[in-house]
Protein backbone atom coordinates (compact mmCIF):
# COMPACT_ATOMS: atom_id res chain seq x y z
CA UNK A 1 0.00 0.00 0.00
CA UNK A 2 2.55 2.33 0.42
CA UNK A 3 3.71 2.39 -3.15
CA UNK A 4 0.42 2.63 -3.83
CA UNK A 5 0.77 5.80 -1.85
CA UNK A 6 3.99 7.18 -3.36
CA UNK A 7 2.64 6.83 -6.91
CA UNK A 8 -0.46 8.58 -5.69
CA UNK A 9 0.92 11.45 -4.38
CA UNK A 10 3.29 11.61 -7.57
CA UNK A 11 0.58 11.79 -9.88
CA UNK A 12 -1.26 14.59 -8.00
CA UNK A 13 1.68 16.37 -7.96
CA UNK A 14 2.59 15.90 -11.73
CA UNK A 15 -1.45 16.94 -12.22
CA UNK A 16 0.08 20.92 -12.18
CA UNK A 17 3.63 21.81 -11.88
CA UNK A 18 4.36 23.04 -8.11
CA UNK A 19 5.98 26.31 -9.71
CA UNK A 20 2.42 27.28 -11.27
CA UNK A 21 0.79 27.65 -8.01
CA UNK A 22 3.45 29.44 -5.73
CA UNK A 23 3.90 32.75 -5.04
CA UNK A 24 4.78 35.17 -7.93
CA UNK A 25 3.29 35.85 -11.42
CA UNK A 26 2.60 39.48 -12.17
CA UNK A 27 -0.96 41.11 -11.97
CA UNK A 28 -2.80 42.55 -14.95
CA UNK A 29 -5.18 44.90 -14.01
CA UNK A 30 -8.74 44.94 -15.76
CA UNK A 31 -10.97 47.53 -15.74
CA UNK A 32 -14.57 44.87 -15.51
CA UNK A 33 -16.79 47.84 -15.62
CA UNK A 34 -15.74 48.27 -19.40
CA UNK A 35 -16.54 44.85 -20.44
CA UNK A 36 -19.22 43.79 -17.66
CA UNK A 37 -22.26 44.88 -19.88
CA UNK A 38 -23.54 41.68 -21.11
CA UNK A 39 -24.26 40.69 -24.89
CA UNK A 40 -23.38 42.89 -27.26
CA UNK A 41 -26.16 44.60 -29.46
CA UNK A 42 -24.68 42.79 -32.61
CA UNK A 43 -25.36 39.39 -31.00
CA UNK A 44 -28.77 40.03 -29.32
CA UNK A 45 -31.46 36.86 -29.70
CA UNK A 46 -28.02 34.23 -29.09
CA UNK A 47 -28.13 32.14 -25.94
CA UNK A 48 -23.77 31.87 -26.14
CA UNK A 49 -22.26 28.93 -24.93
CA UNK A 50 -18.91 29.13 -23.77
CA UNK A 51 -18.13 25.02 -24.55
CA UNK A 52 -14.96 24.71 -22.05
CA UNK A 53 -14.86 25.98 -18.74
CA UNK A 54 -13.72 24.83 -15.34
CA UNK A 55 -15.86 24.50 -11.95
CA UNK A 56 -13.49 24.21 -9.25
CA UNK A 57 -14.54 21.29 -6.93
CA UNK A 58 -15.74 22.83 -3.69
CA UNK A 59 -13.80 21.95 -0.66
CA UNK A 60 -16.95 20.01 1.04
CA UNK A 61 -18.02 18.28 -2.23
CA UNK A 62 -17.27 14.73 -1.17
CA UNK A 63 -17.01 14.76 2.66
CA UNK A 64 -21.19 16.60 2.62
CA UNK A 65 -22.12 13.53 0.50
CA UNK A 66 -20.06 10.73 1.48
CA UNK A 67 -22.00 8.06 4.09
CA UNK A 68 -20.29 7.85 7.68
CA UNK A 69 -18.38 5.18 6.60
CA UNK A 70 -16.31 7.04 3.90
CA UNK A 71 -16.37 10.57 5.90
CA UNK A 72 -12.72 10.16 6.99
CA UNK A 73 -11.65 8.32 3.31
CA UNK A 74 -12.88 10.58 0.45
CA UNK A 75 -10.86 13.39 -0.46
CA UNK A 76 -10.71 17.26 1.69
CA UNK A 77 -9.07 20.67 1.41
CA UNK A 78 -6.62 21.69 3.25
CA UNK A 79 -3.88 24.37 3.02
CA UNK A 80 -0.33 22.77 3.14
CA UNK A 81 2.52 24.70 2.37
CA UNK A 82 0.97 27.73 2.11
CA UNK A 83 -0.82 26.11 -0.76
CA UNK A 84 -4.82 24.57 -0.80
CA UNK A 85 -4.43 21.05 -1.59
CA UNK A 86 -6.31 18.20 -1.68
CA UNK A 87 -5.77 15.37 0.79
CA UNK A 88 -7.13 11.31 1.13
CA UNK A 89 -5.98 10.96 4.86
CA UNK A 90 -2.41 11.99 4.94
CA UNK A 91 -1.89 11.80 1.50
CA UNK A 92 -1.12 14.80 -0.81
CA UNK A 93 -4.26 14.51 -3.62
CA UNK A 94 -3.06 17.46 -5.88
CA UNK A 95 -4.27 21.11 -5.83
CA UNK A 96 -7.61 22.90 -6.31
CA UNK A 97 -7.14 23.56 -9.85
CA UNK A 98 -6.49 26.80 -12.04
CA UNK A 99 -7.84 30.00 -11.14
CA UNK A 100 -5.99 32.97 -12.25
CA UNK A 101 -8.93 35.72 -11.43
CA UNK A 102 -8.37 37.27 -8.29
CA UNK A 103 -11.37 38.27 -6.31
CA UNK A 104 -11.36 42.27 -7.60
CA UNK A 105 -11.44 40.74 -11.32
CA UNK A 106 -7.89 41.06 -11.73
CA UNK A 107 -5.70 38.52 -13.71
CA UNK A 108 -3.11 36.89 -12.83
CA UNK A 109 -0.33 36.20 -15.10
CA UNK A 110 2.71 33.92 -15.10
CA UNK A 111 1.27 31.26 -12.92
CA UNK A 112 -1.50 28.42 -12.78
CA UNK A 113 -3.53 29.38 -10.19
CA UNK A 114 -3.17 31.69 -6.71
CA UNK A 115 -1.81 29.48 -4.07
CA UNK A 116 -4.64 29.58 -1.99
CA UNK A 117 -8.71 29.14 -3.32
CA UNK A 118 -9.91 31.89 -1.28
CA UNK A 119 -7.27 34.63 -3.50
CA UNK A 120 -9.56 34.08 -6.41
CA UNK A 121 -12.72 34.67 -7.75
CA UNK A 122 -15.48 32.70 -5.47
CA UNK A 123 -17.40 32.43 -9.40
CA UNK A 124 -14.44 29.12 -10.12
CA UNK A 125 -16.71 27.27 -7.36
CA UNK A 126 -20.09 28.77 -6.55
CA UNK A 127 -22.96 28.99 -8.58
CA UNK A 128 -24.50 32.71 -7.70
CA UNK A 129 -21.02 34.17 -8.62
CA UNK A 130 -20.59 32.08 -11.63
CA UNK A 131 -23.54 33.38 -12.79
CA UNK A 132 -23.16 37.04 -12.39
CA UNK A 133 -19.76 36.79 -13.95
CA UNK A 134 -21.21 34.95 -16.78
CA UNK A 135 -24.60 37.65 -16.90
CA UNK A 136 -21.91 40.30 -16.73
CA UNK A 137 -19.38 38.80 -20.04
CA UNK A 138 -22.70 37.84 -22.19
CA UNK A 139 -22.73 33.84 -21.77
CA UNK A 140 -26.16 32.27 -21.27
CA UNK A 141 -24.35 28.66 -20.57
CA UNK A 142 -21.38 26.94 -19.72
CA UNK A 143 -19.52 23.90 -20.27
CA UNK A 144 -17.92 22.92 -17.29
CA UNK A 145 -14.81 20.21 -16.98
CA UNK A 146 -12.84 19.54 -13.66
CA UNK A 147 -10.32 21.79 -12.06
CA UNK A 148 -8.45 19.80 -9.90
CA UNK A 149 -6.94 16.18 -10.79
CA UNK A 150 -9.36 14.64 -7.64
CA UNK A 151 -11.11 12.89 -10.06
CA UNK A 152 -8.03 11.27 -11.82
CA UNK A 153 -8.83 7.76 -12.51
CA UNK A 154 -5.40 6.71 -12.44
CA UNK A 155 -5.16 8.33 -8.85
CA UNK A 156 -8.74 7.16 -7.73
CA UNK A 157 -8.37 3.77 -8.78
CA UNK A 158 -6.03 3.14 -5.77
CA UNK A 159 -8.15 4.18 -3.30
CA UNK A 160 -10.50 0.84 -4.18
CA UNK A 161 -13.46 0.37 -5.60
CA UNK A 162 -15.86 1.24 -3.13
CA UNK A 163 -14.01 4.55 -2.14
CA UNK A 164 -12.87 5.26 -5.53
CA UNK A 165 -16.67 4.69 -7.34
CA UNK A 166 -18.29 6.35 -4.79
CA UNK A 167 -16.14 9.51 -4.60
CA UNK A 168 -17.02 9.66 -8.79
CA UNK A 169 -20.65 9.10 -7.59
CA UNK A 170 -20.88 12.26 -5.53
CA UNK A 171 -18.79 14.61 -8.26
CA UNK A 172 -21.56 13.17 -10.59
CA UNK A 173 -24.47 13.83 -8.46
CA UNK A 174 -23.02 17.08 -7.61
CA UNK A 175 -22.74 18.21 -11.39
CA UNK A 176 -26.49 17.22 -11.71
CA UNK A 177 -27.61 19.35 -8.40
CA UNK A 178 -25.12 22.25 -9.43
CA UNK A 179 -27.12 22.22 -13.40
CA UNK A 180 -30.82 22.07 -11.21
CA UNK A 181 -29.38 25.25 -8.79
CA UNK A 182 -27.97 27.22 -12.02
CA UNK A 183 -31.44 26.83 -14.01
CA UNK A 184 -29.57 24.88 -16.59
CA UNK A 185 -26.91 26.72 -17.36
CA UNK A 186 -24.16 25.22 -15.96
CA UNK A 187 -23.76 21.78 -17.27
CA UNK A 188 -20.96 19.54 -16.03
CA UNK A 189 -19.62 16.71 -17.99
CA UNK A 190 -19.45 13.22 -15.94
CA UNK A 191 -16.44 11.63 -14.49
CA UNK A 192 -16.40 7.30 -14.72
CA UNK A 193 -14.78 4.39 -12.73
CA UNK A 194 -13.00 3.45 -16.41
CA UNK A 195 -11.11 0.49 -14.33
CA UNK A 196 -14.33 -1.33 -13.42
CA UNK A 197 -16.52 -2.11 -16.82
CA UNK A 198 -19.34 -3.23 -14.53
CA UNK A 199 -19.30 0.16 -12.36
CA UNK A 200 -18.58 1.89 -15.53
CA UNK A 201 -21.86 1.03 -17.53
CA UNK A 202 -24.20 1.67 -14.67
CA UNK A 203 -22.67 4.54 -13.68
CA UNK A 204 -22.86 6.14 -17.49
CA UNK A 205 -26.52 4.63 -17.77
CA UNK A 206 -26.95 6.63 -14.09
CA UNK A 207 -25.61 9.81 -15.47
CA UNK A 208 -27.46 9.73 -18.97
CA UNK A 209 -30.82 9.28 -16.74
CA UNK A 210 -30.57 11.93 -14.44
CA UNK A 211 -29.81 14.64 -16.94
CA UNK A 212 -25.76 14.69 -17.13
CA UNK A 213 -25.31 16.33 -21.02
CA UNK A 214 -22.00 14.01 -22.20
CA UNK A 215 -18.81 12.43 -20.64
CA UNK A 216 -14.96 13.41 -20.75
CA UNK A 217 -12.40 10.81 -21.06
CA UNK A 218 -8.82 9.79 -21.36
CA UNK A 219 -7.55 9.64 -24.82
CA UNK A 220 -5.37 6.89 -24.01
CA UNK A 221 -7.42 4.10 -21.41
CA UNK A 222 -4.75 1.64 -21.85
CA UNK A 223 -2.01 3.73 -19.74
CA UNK A 224 -4.29 3.31 -16.88
CA UNK A 225 -4.03 -0.46 -17.16
CA UNK A 226 -7.53 0.16 -19.02
CA UNK A 227 -8.13 -1.82 -22.43
CA UNK A 228 -8.09 0.56 -25.47
CA UNK A 229 -11.52 2.22 -27.08
CA UNK A 230 -11.64 -0.48 -29.89
CA UNK A 231 -11.85 -3.47 -26.93
CA UNK A 232 -14.99 -4.91 -26.44
CA UNK A 233 -14.62 -3.63 -22.66
CA UNK A 234 -16.00 -0.36 -24.37
CA UNK A 235 -18.94 -1.38 -26.61
CA UNK A 236 -22.03 -1.19 -24.20
CA UNK A 237 -20.94 2.50 -23.36
CA UNK A 238 -20.42 3.68 -26.67
CA UNK A 239 -23.75 1.71 -27.87
CA UNK A 240 -25.37 3.69 -24.69
CA UNK A 241 -23.76 7.23 -26.23
CA UNK A 242 -24.11 6.47 -30.03
CA UNK A 243 -27.92 5.28 -29.19
CA UNK A 244 -28.75 8.47 -26.67
CA UNK A 245 -26.74 11.31 -28.52
CA UNK A 246 -24.93 11.88 -25.15
CA UNK A 247 -21.29 13.17 -26.56
CA UNK A 248 -17.68 12.00 -25.39
CA UNK A 249 -15.22 14.63 -24.93
CA UNK A 250 -11.65 14.55 -24.82
CA UNK A 251 -10.11 18.05 -23.52
CA UNK A 252 -7.04 18.52 -24.51
CA UNK A 253 -4.94 15.35 -25.10
CA UNK A 254 -3.45 14.47 -21.60
CA UNK A 255 -1.90 11.76 -23.04
CA UNK A 256 1.46 13.28 -24.01
CA UNK A 257 4.19 14.53 -22.57
CA UNK A 258 5.09 17.94 -23.89
CA UNK A 259 7.35 18.48 -20.99
CA UNK A 260 9.54 16.17 -23.28
CA UNK A 261 9.80 18.24 -25.85
CA UNK A 262 10.60 21.93 -23.99
CA UNK A 263 14.16 22.63 -23.79
CA UNK A 264 15.34 21.71 -19.94
CA UNK A 265 16.99 25.17 -19.31
CA UNK A 266 13.54 26.97 -19.54
CA UNK A 267 12.42 28.79 -16.54
CA UNK A 268 8.50 27.72 -16.23
CA UNK A 269 6.73 30.65 -17.91
CA UNK A 270 9.26 29.63 -20.82
CA UNK A 271 8.01 26.14 -20.97
CA UNK A 272 4.72 26.46 -20.53
CA UNK A 273 4.45 28.73 -23.08
CA UNK A 274 5.19 26.09 -24.91
CA UNK A 275 4.56 22.84 -23.55
CA UNK A 276 0.82 23.96 -23.18
CA UNK A 277 0.51 24.71 -27.22
CA UNK A 278 1.56 21.07 -27.45
CA UNK A 279 -2.24 19.59 -25.91
CA UNK A 280 -4.29 21.51 -28.45
CA UNK A 281 -2.42 20.22 -31.31
CA UNK A 282 -2.11 16.63 -29.69
CA UNK A 283 -5.80 16.71 -30.66
CA UNK A 284 -4.59 15.62 -34.02
CA UNK A 285 -3.57 12.12 -32.39
CA UNK A 286 -7.20 11.66 -30.79
CA UNK A 287 -8.88 12.51 -33.66
CA UNK A 288 -6.69 10.11 -35.96
CA UNK A 289 -7.31 7.08 -33.41
CA UNK A 290 -10.82 7.26 -33.89
CA UNK A 291 -10.62 8.08 -37.27
CA UNK A 292 -8.84 4.73 -38.40
CA UNK A 293 -10.27 3.05 -35.19
CA UNK A 294 -13.60 1.56 -37.00
CA UNK A 295 -15.46 2.32 -34.51
CA UNK A 296 -17.32 5.26 -36.38
CA UNK A 297 -18.27 2.61 -38.86
CA UNK A 298 -20.00 0.76 -35.80
CA UNK A 299 -21.47 3.76 -34.17
CA UNK A 300 -21.71 5.94 -36.81
CA UNK A 301 -24.03 8.65 -34.64
CA UNK A 302 -21.21 8.82 -31.65
CA UNK A 303 -20.63 12.58 -31.21
CA UNK A 304 -16.93 13.34 -30.45
CA UNK A 305 -15.98 17.00 -28.56
CA UNK A 306 -11.96 18.24 -29.09
CA UNK A 307 -12.37 20.26 -26.50
CA UNK A 308 -9.62 23.07 -25.43
CA UNK A 309 -8.47 22.14 -29.22
CA UNK A 310 -8.29 25.18 -31.04
CA UNK A 311 -9.39 25.34 -34.57
CA UNK A 312 -6.89 26.70 -36.82
CA UNK A 313 -4.78 23.08 -37.15
CA UNK A 314 -7.93 20.61 -38.28
CA UNK A 315 -7.90 21.31 -42.28
CA UNK A 316 -3.98 20.48 -42.03
CA UNK A 317 -4.77 17.47 -39.78
CA UNK A 318 -8.08 16.18 -41.61
CA UNK A 319 -5.96 16.72 -45.18
CA UNK A 320 -2.92 14.75 -43.52
CA UNK A 321 -5.13 11.99 -42.49
CA UNK A 322 -6.59 11.72 -45.85
CA UNK A 323 -3.19 11.51 -47.48
CA UNK A 324 -2.18 8.70 -44.67
CA UNK A 325 -5.39 6.82 -46.10
CA UNK A 326 -4.56 6.95 -49.53
CA UNK A 327 -0.83 5.91 -48.57
CA UNK A 328 -1.02 3.68 -45.94
CA UNK A 329 -4.36 2.13 -45.51
CA UNK A 330 -4.79 0.98 -49.62
CA UNK A 331 -5.67 -2.34 -47.85
CA UNK A 332 -8.90 -2.48 -47.94
CA UNK A 333 -8.72 -4.97 -44.75
CA UNK A 334 -7.61 -2.28 -42.92
CA UNK A 335 -9.53 0.78 -44.53
CA UNK A 336 -12.37 2.08 -42.33
CA UNK A 337 -15.57 2.62 -45.01
CA UNK A 338 -15.45 6.72 -44.70
CA UNK A 339 -12.73 9.17 -45.57
CA UNK A 340 -11.44 11.34 -43.05
CA UNK A 341 -13.84 14.28 -44.00
CA UNK A 342 -16.53 12.83 -44.04
CA UNK A 343 -16.13 11.57 -40.29
CA UNK A 344 -14.79 14.96 -39.55
CA UNK A 345 -18.25 16.29 -40.50
CA UNK A 346 -19.96 13.19 -38.79
CA UNK A 347 -18.61 12.63 -35.97
CA UNK A 348 -16.45 15.88 -34.72
CA UNK A 349 -16.85 19.06 -33.48
CA UNK A 350 -13.69 21.49 -32.48
CA UNK A 351 -13.56 24.68 -30.04
CA UNK A 352 -11.74 28.48 -30.40
CA UNK A 353 -11.03 31.15 -28.38
CA UNK A 354 -8.18 33.58 -28.53
CA UNK A 355 -7.53 32.78 -31.98
CA UNK A 356 -8.38 35.28 -34.96
CA UNK A 357 -7.34 33.58 -38.21
CA UNK A 358 -9.12 30.64 -37.72
CA UNK A 359 -12.81 31.89 -37.11
CA UNK A 360 -12.11 34.42 -39.98
CA UNK A 361 -10.52 32.26 -42.29
CA UNK A 362 -10.92 28.92 -42.20
CA UNK A 363 -14.75 28.63 -40.40
CA UNK A 364 -16.57 27.42 -44.03
CA UNK A 365 -13.91 24.73 -44.18
CA UNK A 366 -13.62 23.46 -40.94
CA UNK A 367 -17.64 23.74 -40.95
CA UNK A 368 -20.13 26.58 -39.52
CA UNK A 369 -21.98 23.54 -37.55
CA UNK A 370 -18.75 21.94 -36.80
CA UNK A 371 -17.58 24.96 -34.44
CA UNK A 372 -17.65 25.49 -30.54
CA UNK A 373 -17.08 29.15 -28.69
CA UNK A 374 -14.89 28.37 -25.81
CA UNK A 375 -13.29 31.09 -22.59
CA UNK A 376 -11.20 28.74 -20.93
CA UNK A 377 -12.18 30.36 -17.46
CA UNK A 378 -10.83 30.54 -15.08
CA UNK A 379 -7.61 29.35 -16.26
CA UNK A 380 -4.23 31.39 -17.38
CA UNK A 381 -5.56 31.04 -21.35
CA UNK A 382 -8.79 32.33 -20.56
CA UNK A 383 -10.54 34.64 -22.90
CA UNK A 384 -10.58 37.34 -20.37
CA UNK A 385 -12.39 39.99 -19.74
CA UNK A 386 -12.89 41.25 -23.36
CA UNK A 387 -15.25 37.99 -24.58
CA UNK A 388 -18.07 40.13 -26.27
CA UNK A 389 -15.13 42.14 -28.37
CA UNK A 390 -13.42 39.30 -29.18
CA UNK A 391 -16.64 37.71 -30.44
CA UNK A 392 -18.05 40.47 -32.85
CA UNK A 393 -13.80 40.84 -34.21
CA UNK A 394 -13.50 37.25 -35.28
CA UNK A 395 -17.72 36.80 -36.04
CA UNK A 396 -18.47 39.73 -37.20
CA UNK A 397 -18.28 39.70 -40.82
CA UNK A 398 -21.00 36.82 -40.85
CA UNK A 399 -24.62 37.02 -41.03
CA UNK A 400 -26.86 36.61 -37.58
CA UNK A 401 -27.93 33.16 -38.92
CA UNK A 402 -23.69 31.60 -38.81
CA UNK A 403 -23.47 33.65 -35.49
CA UNK A 404 -26.24 32.23 -33.63
CA UNK A 405 -25.09 28.97 -35.15
CA UNK A 406 -21.66 29.02 -34.00
CA UNK A 407 -22.56 30.84 -30.84
CA UNK A 408 -25.58 28.73 -29.99
CA UNK A 409 -26.64 26.27 -31.92
CA UNK A 410 -24.19 23.89 -32.41
CA UNK A 411 -23.67 23.40 -28.66
CA UNK A 412 -27.32 23.10 -28.55
CA UNK A 413 -27.16 20.22 -30.39
CA UNK A 414 -23.91 18.40 -29.69
CA UNK A 415 -24.87 18.43 -25.92
CA UNK A 416 -28.82 18.65 -26.23
CA UNK A 417 -29.47 21.70 -24.05
CA UNK A 418 -32.84 22.56 -23.09
CA UNK A 419 -33.09 25.52 -24.88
Amino acid sequence: MADDNTELAKAAKNYWSETGYAPGGIIREVDYAKYATGLHPQLQGIKIVDCDTHFTEPADIFTSRAPARLKDKVPYQKISGGVTRWFVGDQDFGIVGGNVIRKDQNKLLGRLAFPTIDEGTPAAWQVKPRLQAMDDLGIWAQICYQNSGVTQAGSLMKLGDEVGVSVLKMYNDAAAERQAESGQRLFTMGHLPLWNKAELDAEARRCVDMGIKGFVLPDTPETLGVPSFDDPYWTAFLELCNDTGTPINFHLNAAIDPNKLVWKSFSFEKAISVASNMFYIGNLATMGNWMVSGLLDKHPKLKIGLIESGMGWIPFGVEAMEHQFDEMLADEAQAPQRRPWDYWRDNFWCTYWFESVGPKKLLETVGVNKVLFETDFPHPTALYPGVQDHIVDTLGGYTPEVRKRVLERNAVELYNLPF
